[in-house]
């Protein structure tokens, strides 16, 4: 999947990279979101482990094991076959399962081969449609027979133009938040974790992976067998299919990529390997095998996607220089924060993404050392602040009420860096040392386990609030957790760096230095983003045809630093730098590159009109997920 900074160019999407809730403590499947507006629900009627984005009943029936066998249909675009489930009963004599789908067609519904009754019911815009299946008592599983849509929300279909290497089709799916349900009818909620297998069925000629046990010597014969044996979310089930070769990076970690992309991915993210050991040495063992990466095409929505084993990658952070590599450490840090400890709804899930973006700082910090930790930290600050200035102050709370309102509007750098923060000062209040050793301890603690916020005060209560209660006051996290915007006093990140930038800075925009004249030799991406994010919003002409003869800004190779210039452009209207843009746009997905320069463009009517232009045109290319966040801003 929503971040300017480097840390977390990760998964705010939606990790994609990216850039869902319950308990169903109702004897009925959790109502449609439409039948339940937020402004018609107290807030003292939420239960806090509900989901209130999933029709399905684990609380009577829990699936426990998904076994899927799906063919990919390139030429129609679906994916066709069968997804059989196990299931326990938590209430006794309850025979009526209901899962969760999206747009897809069920064929047959049978139970050890005799056809079962099957109910699809109204559809939800956000949601939708459940699934209600009649079982016969003595069953244990049951077999769906089922086609997704052309349309799936969480699948993407794209033709060999759209590939790097031209030549054969890609398919890749992204389930986060609620999308597992298009291409799976399953109980699509994080509270219900589940093992997986599956066999699928591609054209010879590619390869598919999965968010499971991939075998990098598997022989390409188009029938390829998966295994999950940890429990795991459906939003972390995941498919990719394309012309995909491997590269080890490490004793576990290795690349899958298209062949033009696989020698500069593997040298890219060499130091995969490192961030696996010291991330190990400090949290506890890495409870996954292996760690691969996918690199998928441009037009993948995510910066990062965690899904285990194998975290999807966007190609825009391939910069050559690893000065993008926080990515990695963010969607790696996910296999402890995430992936084996789970936010059980989506309003928990800075669970997720604030230990997460703590992590990965942490990771930073330990394999690049800590200067670069601190501007990655400034940067992430000033990104948190600018979303506290712009989001409405029930959005900027961590703990998010997200009733009546489509998961996806809980990314934002509320959860990720404001979680982050609060782990910070958690950090500084009783000790790195004794504040690693209780997030290694909660690691274990809850392996495998989806909670909510509230199961992670309680156990602060009997953690570091019971341990420390002279240093921790329990009214000051509670604001921190259930109130807008920034605790007075809360850490803020410095960098001895940054003072030198802003030095520079002025002396230009003062006219006592001269572009030609700014020394940017030892400057790294992070000193360049410094530097663009905080000029003034309005440059004249002068200025921006001085600092772009300086310094080609516009053919910038580094996405990240195009980005911020590109803003800058659209802001001043620097036409120059128009066809750069109408390029990026173009080429791009990855919606928080993209979003923000179609929101800049839609304040003015040729803005506009130049979006309306580039957006019609990559339309094809985009995921549905970034069609989606970008074409209120052109129509």
């Amino acid at each position: 999947m929503r971040k300017l900074g480097l840390v977390a160019l990760s998964a705010t999407l939606l990790c994609a990279c990216a850039e869902t809730q319950t308990d169903n403590a109702d004897t009925a499947p959790a109502p449609a979101i439409a039948d339940q507006p937020d402004a018609t629900i107290a807030k003292s009627t939420m239960k806090a482990d509900k989901d209130y984005h999933s029709f399905a009943n684990p609380d009577e029936i829990r699936v426990t094991h998904l076994s899927l066998d799906l063919t990919a249909d390139f030429s129609a675009n679906q994916l066709v076959g069968q997804a059989t489930l196990s299931f326990e009963r938590q209430q006794e004599n309850v025979n009526t399962l209901v899962l969760d789908s999206r747009d897809l067609t069920i064929n047959k519904v049978t139970v050890e081969g005799n056809p079962v009754n099957y109910q699809l019911g109204e559809v939800d815009e956000e949601l939708g449609a459940a699934l209600t299946i009649d079982l016969p008592s003595s069953a244990s599983s049951v077999t769906i027979n089922y086609a997704t849509s052309p349309d799936a929300s969480g699948v993407q279909w794209l033709t060999p133009a759209q590939t790097a290497g031209k030549e054969h089709p890609f398919l890749f799916t992204q389930a986060q938040a609620v999308h597992a349900r298009s291409f799976i009818p399953l109980q699509d909620s994080p509270q219900v974790r589940v093992t997986y297998d599956a066999i699928i069925r591609t054209p010879k000629e590619l390869l598919a992976v999965m968010s499971a046990s991939n075998d990098p010597d598997t022989d390409r014969d188009g029938v390829y067998e998966f295994t999950m044996p940890q429990p795991i979310p459906s939003y972390l089930i995941a498919l990719a299919i394309g012309d995909l070769e491997f590269k080890a990076m490490g004793k576990r970690t290795g690349v899958y990529a298209e062949p033009a992309l696989l020698d500069a991915a593997a040298a890219e993210f060499e130091d995969t390997e490192d961030m696996l050991e010291v991330t190990e040495k400090t949290y506890g063992p890495y409870s996954w095998d292996r760690y691969d990466l996918l690199i998928l095409p441009p037009s993948f929505p995510f910066g990062g996607m965690e899904n285990p084993r194998l975290s999807f990658i966007t190609p825009t952070v391939i910069a050559g220089d690893k000065s993008l590599v926080s990515l990695i450490a963010h969607e790696l840090a996910h296999s402890w924060s995430g992936n084996t400890v789970t936010n059980a709804t989506w309003r928990d899930l800075w669970l997720n993404e604030g230990f997460t973006t703590y992590l990965t700082y942490r990771i930073m910090e330990m394999v690049y050392g800590n200067d670069r930790f601190k501007k990655e930290a400034v940067l992430g600050y000033q990104d948190l602040q600018a979303d506290i200035e712009a989001l409405d102050s029930n959005d900027e709370i961590l703990a998010i009420d997200l009733r009546g309102r489509n998961p996806d509007d809980v990314f934002s750098n509320i959860p990720y860096e404001k979680g982050a923060l609060f782990l910070r000062e958690l950090e500084q209040q009783v000790g790195r040392k004794n504040f690693d050793a209780f997030l290694r301890n909660y690691f274990a603690q809850f392996e495998f386990q989806s909670i909510t916020t509230d199961e992670f005060i309680s156990y602060l209560d009997k953690t570091l609030l019971k341990t420390y209660a002279d240093k921790l006051d329990r009214n000051r996290i509670m604001q921190w957790i259930f109130e807008p915007g920034i605790p007075d006093a809360a850490p803020q990140p410095q960098s001895n760096a940054f003072a030198k930038i802003d030095e520079t800075r002025s002396a230009w925009l003062n006219d006592e230095l001269p572009a030609d004249n700014i020394d940017t030799r030892e400057w790294t991406v992070h000193e360049w983003l410094y530097f663009l994010n905080n000029l003034p919003d309005a440059l004249s002409e002068q200025q921006l045809v001085e600092l772009d003869k300086a310094f080609s800004l516009t053919a910038s190779k580094n996405n990240e630093i195009a980005h911020s210039w590109l803003m800058i452009a659209v802001r001043n209207e620097y036409q120059p730098a128009y066809s750069r843009l109408h390029d990026y746009l173009v080429s791009i997905g990855r919606n928080k590159l993209v979003k923000p320069l179609y929101r800049e463009l839609s304040k003015t009517p040729e803005g506009k009109a130049f979006a309306t232009k580039a957006f019609n045109e990559a339309k094809a290319g985009y995921h549905p997920l970034t069609i989606k966040a970008n074409e209120g801003f052109v129509n």
